[in-house]
């Protein structure tokens, strides 16, 4: 019986390199004054000396700051983009990126229509005069925003969203692993990109230091950076009152790339993965995962979904595990490398705050959830070993500078080799040619005379070289390896059971169970048809 390892550790044996790096940083723009009515009235009357505060107060600030852009859009001779319902922003940014030359700019501006939440003036009337008065209250509306998608030598690409009505909050999204291709760049690192990710690096352990130097002061230097620069709905005044935007964190992604020593192989790793992990959403091991003390009784349980998904786009499947409103995401990155991602949606989650300089804490939850899923997880055995021995088995192999023909396993030649050096394998002092021959001939239908020994000698040494066989030394003769028994046990079973049985059945005019399955098979597609 094989005992379960953990993922971490099987990774071990495989991971080329890996990288933890800030993915995705989805930042809130927010006036902290204006985020309630009261501060909103003190913003009209105590700020701006309005005898009352009501919304048509907010109608000139809206058309002077939309003008305001409409100007920076023409000055610049930038596209002013409407997105259309259901089109990825992302896609159009990047055919303005394409012939980009990495300088600091706007490459243009988007507009779409968005629910936001806003504040909205009703009449309420005095209980004891009967009077009526303008109160200001939350409410909802569908309004224009416009999106900044621009450039900075630094960050890397990166957009700038203002709302267009009142209190203008906005939304600044950046990239880590974006920012981390733009330092090793100037610090002259090579590298080969990964999407937005990183497959391979001169130096790795300098890299990982670039990465952990992206913190919450850099960002909000930035932030502030593209602030003087770009349309402000407030004016110098209001800035030097106090109202100066916030910021603070809507949505973070704290990633581990592992980049395996065979890509090909990950894949079926990563599915043995899912396979054997199909309980990581419940609670004892959420509780592990995420560091939380999690409570499933009583009065009053931890509010959150305990559950696992496997989610497939195309045949690229992920999985994900809900810890209220974050979760962690695993997949097989571009057939390159295991990527496991933490996404904070809601930084209470962990007793965190909200703004930016709380930063540092989400990292260090973000990154020591990713560890944790890993050793959490087990896999009952390396799957990867299999496609090892194929390969070498059956795909040509290079021997000191020398190219080694393949055992293809679909020939028969093959098969018969395999067969004939299962029947040596208990034989204390091995085989020779001649034993060799008049094993392989009976099986491929031939007669022992009508077969060369030039012909087994260059079997054998296909054999030999693949690691299927050695010779005895100061003689003639062959024994089986250990490995090449394994092997040949393995490739002539699967032959046998999955190739040559299965056809037979299909073909075979008995009424075998495989031939009502394709019965069925033909019957559906005759009415298809």
């Amino acid at each position: 019986m094989n005992v379960p390892r953990s993922v971490a550790d099987v990774l071990d044996d495989h991971v080329v390199w890996e990288l933890e790096c800030i993915d995705r940083l989805y930042l809130n723009l927010y006036q902290p004054k204006l985020q309630h009515d009261m501060g909103v009235v003190g913003f009209f009357k105590g700020h701006r000396g309005f005898p009352i505060a009501s919304s048509a107060l907010m109608d000139p600030m809206t058309k002077a700051f939309v003008a305001d852009i409409h100007r920076f859009i023409a000055d610049r001779s930038l596209d002013l983009v409407d997105f259309k319902p259901r089109e990825r922003k992302d896609d159009v940014a990047l055919r303005y990126l394409a012939d980009h030359d990495g300088s600091d700019a706007v490459l243009f501006v988007g507009r779409a229509q968005e629910k936001v939440s806003v504040f909205r003036t009703e009449k309420r009337r005095n209980p004891d005069t009967g009077k009526t008065y303008p109160w200001l209250v939350r409410s909802t509306a569908v309004v224009n925003h416009f999106y900044f998608y621009g450039f900075d030598r630094d960050i890397g690409p990166f957009f700038v969203k203002f709302c267009s009505y009142f209190p203008y909050t906005g939304k600044v999204c950046i990239n880590g692993h974006h920012w981390a291709q733009q330092q090793a760049s100037k610090a002259g690192i090579g590298f080969e990109a990964l999407d937005n990710g990183f497959l391979s690096c001169d130096d790795p352990a300098r890299l990982q230091k670039l990465c952990d130097r992206l913190d919450d002061k850099r960002i909000d230097r930035f932030v502030r950076k593209w602030l003087a620069i770009l349309p402000h709905p407030f004016t110098a005044a209001d800035r030097r009152a106090g109202y100066r935007y916030d910021v603070s964190v809507l949505q973070a992604e704290f990633s581990l790339t592992q980049v395996l020593d065979r890509p090909l192989a990950g894949r079926v790793f990563f599915e043995e993965v899912i396979r054997d992990n199909l309980d990581a959403g419940r609670p004892d091991k959420v509780s592990l995962i995420f560091d939380r003390r999690l409570r499933t009784r009583g009065k009053h349980p931890t509010p959150t979904r305990y559950r696992t998904r496997v989610i497939t786009d195309g045949v690229v499947p992920s999985l994900h595990v809900d810890y209220k409103h974050s979760k962690i995401k695993q997949y097989h990155k571009l057939g390159q490398a295991l990527r496991t991602e933490t996404t904070i949606n809601d930084t209470r989650d962990f007793g965190i705050g909200k703004r930016l300089v709380n930063l540092p804490a989400l990292r260090h939850v973000g990154f020591a959830a990713n560890r944790r899923l890993l050793a959490t997880q087990h896999v009952r055995r390396d799957p990867t070993r299999g496609d090892l021995v194929f390969d070498h088995v059956c795909r040509p192999i290079m021997v000191d500078d020398q190219r080694v023909p393949a055992l293809r396993f679909d020939t028969p030649r093959t098969q018969a080799l395999l067969a004939a050096i299962l029947s040596f394998a208990l034989l204390p002092n091995g085989f020779s040619n001649r034993d060799l021959r008049h094993r392989v001939a009976p099986l491929l239908g031939l007669t022992a005379d009508t077969m060369t020994a030039g012909q087994l000698t260059y079997d054998l040494r296909r054999l030999r070289l693949h690691g299927l066989i050695q010779r005895i030394p100061k003689t003639h003769r062959y024994q089986v390896t250990d490995s090449g028994l394994q092997a040949a046990i393995g490739l002539t079973s699967a032959w046998h059971h999955l190739i040559r049985e299965p056809l037979t059945d299909l073909t075979d005019n008995w009424p075998t169970p495989i031939q009502k399955h394709y019965q069925r098979i033909a019957e559906h597609c005759a009415l298809a048809a």
